[in-house]
């Protein structure tokens, strides 16, 4: 990542609808040649501080620099960022080659150099063949690639994309993540991400920012939003969180506040835990409880646990030839973690969508 002046800084920026606060006194730094995702559910705030980048909505207060330069009202044409789109809105009409090349052609370039650029910006998604198609004839992921090398044949210096994977199929989105990913390596730009899928971003971004009720309430690599989530919203939005609330740690932990422990981080053993289980000695907590529901999911089950302390969790196990026990519903087991893997959850601006075991897609 850059050590240069941020790519793009927003400072104290508030865009309010009648009287809804849709972005509220943001302060942002976006690198050069960042991939930089804005995540959150609809309504967080998200795409109304892409729009304002981009220039189609104008801050109610505070400012807007890309590059150096305030931007805070210039008009979209008159900015060094291009958009992609969920609907990518390619012309039918057209050839794949001039779609991608009419962004030159609206700035007066001259037809030889505007298709030599077109080509080579096809070449850089590898659709270098594809030239003379219609977009009628190409895959949904092939269209995407297309809009992506429309929007940078005009060599903006950041690319701005709303949720441009939304509309394809899970095994084509999974697949454009990793082309996305190397894209933009290879284009060497700052890339703004938006998207409501925490995998998506976790997948593809060097800083996440979470957004709720237009604020930013963690931001982080995935490494840090995922592992050690700073509030319950964040803890329980981006992944699956078993969360503990204050009554619950005081009993279950011995100790005040809010927690937050993966299911991953959860292991099961059959039957009830022994008297000499866990403790401050070993680091680890054992607790009693009954499989409620299993649900299979192809790499993994997720086992559902009432504890006998009153919460339910989920434990995550691999499928593989390792299995722990074997699971069915009523079965008495015992469930341990380690104090290491809980991780303590401040105040939210925000508050979680369940007050225990919460699950996102």
């Amino acid at each position: 990542m850059s050590t240069e002046a941020p790519a793009i800084r927003l400072s104290e920026v508030t865009k309010t609808f009648g009287a809804v606060n849709a972005v509220d006194g943001l302060n942002l730094d976006i690198a050069a040649g960042e991939f930089f995702s804005m995540l959150g559910p609809s309504g967080s705030g998200k795409t109304t501080v892409l729009r304002l980048i981009a220039g189609f909505e104008l801050p109610t207060a505070g400012t807007i620099e890309l590059f150096g330069r305030d931007v805070t009202g210039t008009a979209p044409f008159d900015r060094d960022v291009n958009t992609v789109f969920q609907d990518y809105a390619l012309f039918p009409h057209m050839s794949v080659l001039d779609n991608v090349a009419y962004g030159l052609r609206v700035r007066g370039m001259g037809k030889a150099e505007r298709r030599e650029r077109a080509r080579a910006a096809l070449e850089k998604v590898r659709l270098g063949s594809f030239g003379d198609r219609r977009p009628a004839q190409l895959s949904g992921g092939q269209r995407q690639r297309v809009a992506l090398a429309r929007a940078t044949v005009v060599e903006p210096k950041a690319l701005l994309l709303d949720e441009p994977l939304g509309a394809l199929d899970l095994k084509l989105r999974e697949q454009m993540q990793v082309e996305l990913k190397e894209i933009q390596r290879d284009l060497g730009i700052t890339f703004i991400f938006v998207t409501h899928d925490q995998e998506e971003a976790l997948t593809l971004s060097d800083r996440i920012a979470v957004f709720s009720d237009g604020r930013i309430e963690q931001l982080g690599t995935p490494a840090e939003i995922y592992e050690r989530p700073r509030s319950p919203f964040v803890a329980a939005f981006v992944g699956t969180s078993n969360i503990f609330d204050d009554a619950l740690s005081r009993r279950l932990l011995g100790r005040p506040g809010a927690h937050s422990l993966r299911p991953e981080k959860l292991s099961l053993a059959a039957g009830e835990p022994p008297a000499s289980a866990g403790g401050p000695a070993t680091g680890e907590h054992v607790a009693a409880g009954t499989i409620a529901e299993l649900v299979y999911v192809g790499s993994v089950t997720r086992i559902f646990v009432d504890l006998d302390a009153g919460m339910r969790v989920v434990v995550v196990e691999q499928n593989d030839r390792h299995r722990g026990i074997p699971e069915e519903r009523g079965r008495r087991v015992s469930v341990t973690w380690r104090d290491s893997d809980l991780v303590a959850l401040g105040r939210a601006n925000a508050a979680a969508p369940n007050d225990t075991t919460t699950m996102t897609h």
